[in-house]
This record gives structure tokens, C-alpha cells and sequence, in this order.
């Protein structure tokens, strides 16, 4: 890891955060003390960002790749609650304002590189500025609305009825997404989800 300073790619990784969901309209006084604390970080393919049920929490800003937010159950089953990809960011930050365990491990699915801090230190820098504040929280919450009705979703439309609104919602990652991820994503065999990725998809739902 390094700082965004120290980094030799330092100016390209500005430029990346400054189209982040969440940062792109920062005053230049929070740029300037949120960089000093912000850490470049590179994942491999299948490495584990954040474990569930740990209490060490962090703040991420993908800049490049894609994560997944995993829940597992005791027995080792494990069910996809989202995919996020650049210009996006996940986050520990419910969690860690209910004081609570993380309840979802965060796992790269491809190679990832994210602007990073501890979810200490995101909070305290979010607390000096209420519209900053304001602004993320509103995206966590429209986040857990997402993973809410992705749940539905896996009830309630049949497999061209998932596929189909997974294309409408999230077109930029339908072939940047491996088979077997987004197929168990959408609740699918691979070969079922190659099927139907072959043949015209019904309208949008």
C-alpha cells in the first residue's frame, strides 16, 4: 500500500476519485485532508477485503475492478448481495454505526485496486461536514435498497426476468463479471445463464 502522494500513478488516481458517486463534489479543502489519509491498495482476484463477522472495518473507493458484497451461512453457502465496480465505493459503515460485526464479507472478484481508510477515520472525517455526511449516507441508503430488492428480485421474476434486469440495471458489467459469479448471483446454473444469454430476453420488468 502507499499514499496518493507517494504513488507513481498519483495523478490518474486523482482523476479517478474525483468521478466517485460519493466524492465528485467535495470542496477542495475535504480533497485535500481526505487524500493525506487515504491509502492505494491492490487486490488479486478472490481476495477478501473484509471478512464477516470481524469488528476491523474500512472505507472503499474502487478504482479499478470490480468487488462483491458475500454473506455466508455457517455451513459454508454463500449467497452475492451486490457487485460494485469504478466510480463506486463499498463500505463498513452501518455496521459500524450500529456496533455490530461486519455481516458481509467484501471479496475483489477481479483484480482491484481501491482508495482505501478505516472506517474510524472515514467517520470522523464525515462528522466536520454535514453535507458530505448527508450526501454519503443517502448513497449507503440507496446501496441497501439496491441489495433489498436484488432479495425480491431472486423471488419474484423467473430466470429471463433476473437476467433481463440485471442487464437493464447494470449493462456496463454484464460481460466483465465471470459466469460462474453472476450466475450465482442471479441465483442460476452457468449453463442456464449461458442459455439464456444466447436467446432474445423478454422486455424489461
Amino acid at each position: 500500500m502507499s499514499s496518493i502522494h507517494t504513488h507513481p500513478q498519483r495523478n490518474t488516481i486523482r482523476l479517478q476519485l474525483r468521478q466517485s458517486l460519493v466524492l465528485k463534489d467535495l470542496p477542495a479543502a475535504a480533497w485535500t485532508e481526505l487524500e493525506r489519509q487515504l491509502e492505494i491498495a491492490d487486490f488479486g482476484k478472490g481476495d477478501l477485503l473484509v471478512h464477516q463477522g470481524h469488528s476491523a472495518m474500512e472505507q472503499f473507493f474502487i478504482l479499478d475492478g470490480i468487488l462483491k458484497r458475500v454473506v455466508s451461512d455457517p455451513k459454508g453457502k454463500e449467497m452475492i448481495l451486490r457487485f460494485a465496480a469504478e466510480d463506486d465505493m463499498d463500505t463498513s459503515y452501518a455496521a459500524w454505526r450500529l456496533g455490530r460485526p461486519m455481516p458481509y464479507s467484501i471479496v475483489a472478484v477481479t483484480k482491484v485496486r481501491v482508495a482505501k481508510l478505516s472506517m474510524q477515520h472515514w467517520v470522523e472525517f464525515l462528522e466536520r461536514d454535514a453535507a458530505v455526511k448527508a450526501h454519503f449516507e443517502y448513497e449507503v441508503m440507496s446501496l441497501m435498497s439496491e441489495v433489498m430488492a436484488h432479495t425480491i428480485t431472486l423471488h419474484l421474476l423467473d430466470a429471463p426476468g433476473r437476467l433481463s434486469r440485471f442487464k437493464r440495471k447494470h449493462p456496463e458489467l454484464l460481460d466483465r463479471i465471470p459466469k460462474k459469479e453472476l450466475a450465482s448471483y442471479l441465483n442460476l446454473t452457468p449453463e442456464t445463464l449461458s442459455r439464456l444469454k444466447k436467446r432474445k430476453q423478454p422486455d424489461e420488468r
